[in-house]
């Protein structure tokens, strides 16, 4: 069986048909190419990313990957480079808010189980950013969250690192992952994300990375769409495009099918940090959508805001 360490048992048997043939060859390598990183204009957007299954590491036949791959010049406004990146994670779930902190670059978390073996192989050694990890404990702590820690030994989990070697292959800017609260709520992690808006301002790329639906033991081979799926992500959609973000942050009240989209919430608590994160008179796009394994979205949402951050 292939699982993610956080979550629930996957079929592997979904998986050997596209990779039983894979070489080690065909894995992409990670180049490391010079560290310097020029400054920044401040930037206006957020991002939500579904990363989906582990496999969107490996497998080209799916078109988030392709997505990613062309992420800067498709989504970032004149193809800014970021002067460092927080990723809040849903692979990392802590009492309270948490940020690695980590110096030199970080280990490569491979935080899931039975996939296929060249994945296991695969390294995104980022550096990391002590500074920016004070500056998150900062602007938390000054809004209210009364208890925020520092992790200075925790790598990036696939959550991080996956989409990060697509969108960002030479691994050349600095990372930092902020942990969710799982037992906490959307408004939380809403507020969570305003607290730290006022970072775009200095450069930083602020991603949440989940999944807009994320049912494990609800995925299959299937071509067909499972109904409930398409009813949660329709309603999702629909809600972050039309500016319903108070719904958004009730998913759980609000939506159809909300506790078979997430029997767990880890998964779409990354999304209520990004959308507050975005900050004043937001706006919502979708810029990516596609499926796998019957249930599995891969929408992803750009949040741009006119104001800037105060």
């Amino acid at each position: 069986m292939g699982i993610c360490k956080t979550s629930s048992p996957i079929n592997s048997q979904l998986y050997d048909q596209k990779f039983d043939q894979k070489s080690n060859s065909e894995i992409e390598e990670i180049e490391i190419l010079d560290m310097s990183c020029p400054a920044s204009l401040p930037l206006k957007e957020t991002f939500f990313i579904s990363h989906g299954s582990p496999t969107l590491s490996i497998d080209e036949s799916l078109p988030a990957r392709h997505f990613l791959k062309g992420f800067r010049e498709k989504c970032m406004s004149h193809h800014e480079k970021p002067n460092s990146i927080l990723v809040i994670s849903a692979h990392w779930e802590t009492s309270e808010p948490t940020v690695n902190s980590v110096r030199g670059r970080h280990d490569t978390i491979h935080d899931f189980y039975g996939f296929p073996k060249p994945m296991y192989q695969l390294k995104y050694p980022a550096p990391g950013s002590p500074e920016l990890a004070k500056r998150v404990k900062d602007v938390l702590m000054a809004s209210g969250f009364p208890t925020v820690y520092e992790d200075k030994k925790r790598g990036l989990d696939h959550g991080a690192w996956v989409p990060l070697m697509l969108m960002y292959p030479e691994a050349d800017i600095p990372v930092c992952q902020l942990s969710v609260q799982p037992h906490r709520d959307g408004t939380y992690h809403y507020n969570l994300g305003k607290a730290l808006a006022s970072l775009k301002d200095e450069g930083v790329l602020i991603i949440g990375s989940g999944s807009a639906t994320h049912n494990l033991r609800a995925l299959s081979s299937s071509k067909n769409i499972a109904s409930w799926a398409l009813e949660f992500d329709g309603w999702l959609k629909d809600a972050l495009l039309s500016g319903r973000y108070q719904d958004v942050n009730n998913y759980d009240m609000k939506a159809p099918h909300a506790k078979l989209a997430h029997p767990a919430p880890e998964h779409i608590y990354p999304l209520h940090v990004a959308l507050g994160a975005a900050g004043e008179g937001v706006k919502g796009d979708l810029i990516h959508h596609s499926w796998d394994l019957g249930s599995l979205s891969y929408a992803s949402y750009k949040f741009s805001s006119l104001k800037r951050s105060s």
